[in-house]
Parts: structure tokens; sequence; C-alpha cells
């Protein structure tokens, strides 16, 4: 059985895991990442944190054939430097090789979103489909491509950046610099807002209780309000789909795909959030009366997919040699 190590990479936590051919993790470990000590400190836990989950698996670390990290950011075409990781504060950094000289082991890094779509079509919610859009929903909205089994990144260094792509012409100035971007409309960050906008436009509306009086306000609170019956979170739950179904039925048109995944807090909202969500990118597809859309379905690997499909970057390296 042949080993690999899957490092995701998050300004919050570096969670590592051992993985075994066929994707299954056999040992992790999480460490706080603590991106203010700075890059060299950082990179030396991660080779710490690789140690500790090559100890959980029960394994030596000279088992572990290569080192795949999904990184927060754009990575260059020969996948060995970081181009830029904002939530990190880095910007041209030889991470590959700066972790291999501390680890002893062939490293390769990716995007950490096309990572997670890359291990869902492999073992998690798109598993056996050769095509797949995948769209994370969280502090900002991120996203992957495969195509022919393969991530799609484009012909330059950062991959696909969906959450980027413009959905409200002159809309909400987005951090990026541009104004209505995706991300502006169908993050999580973006359905907090509206549900706090939504809730001061009406004081008697269910979302106050569910959130403990306005103290805690996520990403659940306008779901939970409208599962109880709150026409007010009903409104803001409708408005949120139609955003999330603009952004996915264009990336239909312009891939195609097998099936659309849908990752990030939001979609374990299940059926509440993906039915609905499925009903309406159906009907914005292109012909879809002629050429049946793909199923938009929930992502199944959770906080896994990461690391799976950084120690998959490896494998995929090996099938290309």
């Amino acid at each position: 059985m042949r080993y690999y190590a899957g490092i995701d990479l998050g300004g919050t936590n570096i969670a590592a895991g051992i993985v075994d051919e066929t994707g299954q993790i056999v040992g992790r470990a999480i460490v706080p990442t603590g991106a203010e000590r700075g890059y060299g400190a950082v990179v030396r836990t991660m080779a710490e944190t690789v140690n500790l989950a090559a100890s959980a698996a029960g394994i030596d670390r000279d088992s572990v054939g290569s080192i795949g990290v999904g990184v927060p950011g754009a990575v260059d075409l020969d996948k060995v430097r970081v181009v830029e990781a904002p939530n990190l504060a880095w910007r041209d950094v030889a991470l590959a090789s700066e972790l291999e000289a501390l680890c002893g082991k062939k490293t390769i890094l990716g995007n950490d979103a096309d990572c997670a779509v890359l291990a869902e079509t492999a073992c998690g919610a798109a598993r056996g489909r050769k095509s797949a859009v995948m769209l994370t929903l969280g502090t900002g909205v991120g996203g992957g491509v495969i195509i022919d089994g393969r991530i799609f990144s484009g012909c330059g260094p950062g991959g696909l950046e969906p959450g980027h792509m413009t959905l409200v012409h002159g809309g909400e100035p987005c951090s990026c610099g541009n104004r209505g971007c995706v991300e502006m409309y169908a993050s999580a960050s973006a359905l907090i807002r509206r549900t706090k906008r939504a809730m001061d436009m009406h004081p008697d509306s269910l979302m106050w209780e569910k959130s403990g009086g306005g103290l805690s306000i996520d990403g659940k609170t306008a779901f939970e309000a409208a599962k109880s019956g709150d026409k007010w979170a009903k409104c803001v739950i409708d408005e949120y789909i139609s955003y999330v179904a603009s952004a996915v039925s264009g990336l239909v048109n312009i891939f195609r795909p097998e099936i659309v995944i849908i990752g990030g807090g939001i979609a374990g909202q299940g059926d509440y959030f993906i039915k609905p969500l499925n009903a309406a990118v159906k009907s914005r597809c292109y012909a879809n009366k002629l050429i049946s859309p793909p199923e938009t379905v929930a992502a199944a690997l959770g906080n896994d997919a990461g690391i799976i499909g950084a120690a998959m970057l490896c494998m995929q390296k090996e099938d290309i040699k």
C-alpha cells in the first residue's frame, strides 16, 4: 500500500493527513497555523504536522511517498511556488522546496478549492464522474473544475476564481476591487449580511429569536427561522438561492459538467437548500428543455476534502510520469 501526505493549509489551522492509495485518511493531525509568526515558522509547523499525522497512522515518515499541499491562494504553473496567499500574507514564496528540505519528501502544491473538487470526484459526491464543477460557499466563494478527470486551472497561475465573476453589474463593492462579484451575493458572508438587513427591517421576525436576540447571527439563522414559518426569513433564503443559482447556471452553460457540487457550511442545510437550488439552476440553464442540466449536489467529504485532494495531487503527478 502506498501512502501520501496531504496538507490543507488554512489561515486558522493546518490539517495534515496520511492518505492511502484508495483515498482513505489513515492518520491525521491538526494544529493552529499561527500565521502571525511569519512564513518560516508556519512552514516548520507544516513539517511537524506531517510527522504527527504519520505517528497517528502508525507508520514511519519514510513510508510516505510524497506530500501535497492545498494552498489558500494562487500557485505557479509548476506547482512549486505560492504566487500569493492573502490570508497568510505570503507572496512569491518557494514553499515546495522548503518543505522538501524539512521533510525529505517531494512536494507539490495546488489551490485548496482545486484540491476539494479533485477529492469529491475521486471518492466523494461526484465519484466516478469525469467532469464536475464545484462551488464552496464560505467566507468567500471558491471553486474548481474537473475536466476529463483532471483539474482545469486555465493557462496561468491562480486557477479559477468563480467567486469573482460579475453577477450584478455595478453591484456591491468587493474586496478584489470590482463590484457585483458572485462572492458579494452567494457567499455565507453575503447571506449573513442580508439576514442582518432583514432583521433590522422586520423586528417581529423569528430571526431575532433564532439568533439569540441578534447576538449570534450566522449562516443558519435565516434557514432556521424559515423552517419555523417566518416569511421574512423565507424571503432572505429565496433571494440567496436565486443568486447562487445564477452563478451555478452560468458555470453550467460554460463547462457543461456531469455534476455540480456545493461545498461549505451552507450545503449542510441539505434538501432544504439543495432541492430548490436544483430547480432554480435547471430552469436557468441554456436549452434546458433539450439538454438535461446536471444535478447539483452537496459535497460529501466535508473538511476531509482538502486533505484527500492535496494527497491526490501527488497521485496524479505519478500518473502523469
